[in-house]
């Protein structure tokens, strides 16, 4: 199977809230398909850069990337997913390298809920550290850890 990743179009939308309305995690946060919907046209109307990754033209994940968006001087990666019959297949590692190697940044942070152990794992795995945490800035009761990586 060969994934193909690229920029996400107005007709990916559905595809791409079904996947966050589908997965447990923002749940939590209160995220359902209509939500996740408007939130990823409000992106794609401000030129978000926003990719999908698909194989055999299905939508099996997506990455939202903001290159300045870590204190005005790293990248952040503000949402990934992947679709949940594709999770551990290469999927989100492709969609992080992909990121890394289109915008070439310094450094990019991102934050990851305090209960999402496998998340932690596979971002330190990829060389991402947790360099801090912020308590309560989602969710009440939820503390976001920071990771960050030195790209180059």
């Amino acid at each position: 199977m060969t994934m193909r990743i690229r920029k996400l179009e107005k007709s990916d939308i559905d595809s791409v809230a079904r996947i966050v309305a589908e997965t447990e995690l923002w749940q939590k946060y209160g995220l359902n398909f209509k939500k996740a919907r408007v939130r990823f046209e409000k992106g794609l109307q401000r030129g978000a850069d926003i990719y999908i990754a698909e194989i055999e033209n299905e939508i099996v994940g997506f990455i939202w990337y903001v290159p300045d968006g870590a204190f005005d001087r790293s990248g952040y990666i503000e949402l990934i997913g992947v679709g949940k019959n594709f999770r551990g297949k290469g999927v989100g590692q492709k969609l992080m390298k992909f990121v890394e190697n289109l915008f070439s940044p310094e450094s990019i942070f991102l934050l990851v809920s305090d209960f999402n152990e496998k998340a932690q794992k596979f971002y330190s795995h990829l060389g991402y550290k947790k360099v801090g945490e912020i308590e309560d800035y989602v969710v009440e009761g939820i503390t976001e850890f920071i990771f960050y990586k030195k790209v180059r």
